[in-house]
């Protein structure tokens, strides 16, 4: 019922939506990002998407652009119009109340409490509505969204880099820079697609990151994990001007440190029993979409065994450290065997080639995969 591939040009106005939906990209949460586009005779005559939560949807503003022009129209949209009044009213009446004629849709909601309710309320009204046109590259979209929608916890995201021979870093803990600037700027470009980025205290102390997406768009949230606050007092994470920062750690640690925090406009929060899960269930509370880890290898083992990462964004180096005790991005998991390897599927290989050279050589490697087992966790 819900499937139909569409024809050529339903498929070439969906990815416009998409294009539109992109612009708003790390800003929307809660929300998902979507797009949309009036068409009458041929001709683009509305166009729109929604820039954040609260604000109008992306039917909306295409209407409004339209005008009289959206009566007998065909509407694209890359995710079902919403049939119930949330923030806004429901964008299906907006349509019926428009007159449009046809209304192409790239996916379902994935809220199994509305999915389908506003195909439903056009199909009602006498609007011929076709779904499914372009729907994967609707949902890798909002995948972020869809996750959050079916497991009520952000979609978390460990991201490292790693020499060929598997260090983040030498012995002595010297890290910068592993990979090109290639591969650094690709990093920032997925941070302003993401709501947080974590690290823990280590990474503080060694790396004094700035954790901002340095001029690729919006800024994620930056989040440090403590359990001890043995952290130093003149980092970049406490400049507030470039993005804000928030420190969890255990209740009753380093109250003066936790002072010093907050006058310097820091958010503290204090948990029971600090772990990735915990810090994943506060920032779901916040309506956070999609969680960016940078964390170290101890950390990032932590965020795997208790859930807290479903994706891998690996990008390796063509170097070699050496070193028995340098360390590797993730921190023992407690696998004897090799057939307790986590595996990942979905796995994309991508070179990321320097500007100086022709071909891959002198390249980083991009590896991306899914956490098989987080499918059903």
């Amino acid at each position: 019922m819900f499937h139909d591939t569409g024809d050529l040009l339903d498929r070439h106005t969906m990815q416009r939506c998409l294009e539109l939906a992109r612009q708003a990209r790390g800003q929307t949460a809660p929300n998902p990002m979507v797009g949309s586009v009036v068409v009458q005779d041929g001709e683009i005559v509305g166009e729109g998407f929604h820039p954040g939560a609260g604000q109008p949807h992306a039917e909306v503003f295409a209407l409004r652009a339209a005008g009289d022009r959206a009566e007998g129209a065909t509407v694209y949209v890359n995710l079902e119009p919403c049939s119930h009044f949330g923030r806004t009213p429901p964008c299906a009446d907006a349509l019926i109340a428009a007159k449009v004629s046809r209304v192409v849709v790239g996916m379902i909601d994935p809220n199994p409490k509305v999915s389908g309710a506003g195909v439903d309320r056009l199909r009602n009204a006498g609007i011929e509505v076709v779904v499914g046109v372009e729907e994967a590259a609707c949902r890798q979209l909002n995948e972020a969204f869809i996750y959050r929608i079916l497991h009520q916890r952000p979609l978390g995201t460990l991201k490292y880099a790693m020499t060929l021979d598997g260090k983040i870093a030498t012995t002595t803990g010297h890290s910068a820079w592993i990979t090109r600037p290639e591969s650094r700027q690709r990093v920032h470009f997925l941070r302003a697609g993401c709501d947080a980025v974590i690290i823990g205290g280590n990474t503080v102390r060694q790396d004094n990151p700035l954790l901002t997406s340095h001029g690729q768009g919006h800024n994620p949230l930056r989040v440090v994990m403590s359990r001890s606050l043995d952290l130093p007092r003149v980092a970049q994470l406490w400049k507030m001007t470039e993005a804000p920062t928030v420190v969890f750690t255990e209740a009753g640690a380093k109250p003066d440190f936790q002072q010093f925090l907050s006058d310097r406009g820091v958010e503290v929060v204090e948990v029971p029993n600090l772990s990735p899960a915990a810090v994943m269930a506060n920032l779901f509370d916040r309506g956070f979409l999609s969680v960016l880890w940078e964390c170290g290898g101890t950390l990032a083992a932590a965020a795997i065994r208790d859930g807290s990462v479903q994706k891998i964004l690996a990008f390796i180096a063509p170097k070699l450290i050496g070193g028995a005790a340098a360390p590797s991005p993730v921190g023992d998991l407690g696998f004897e065997r090799m057939t307790e390897a986590i595996e990942l599927e979905d796995v994309k290989w991508q070179a990321i080639q320097s500007s100086s050279f022709d071909g891959v050589i002198g390249s980083d490697l991009l590896v991306e995969g899914r956490i098989k087992r987080s499918l059903t966790s």
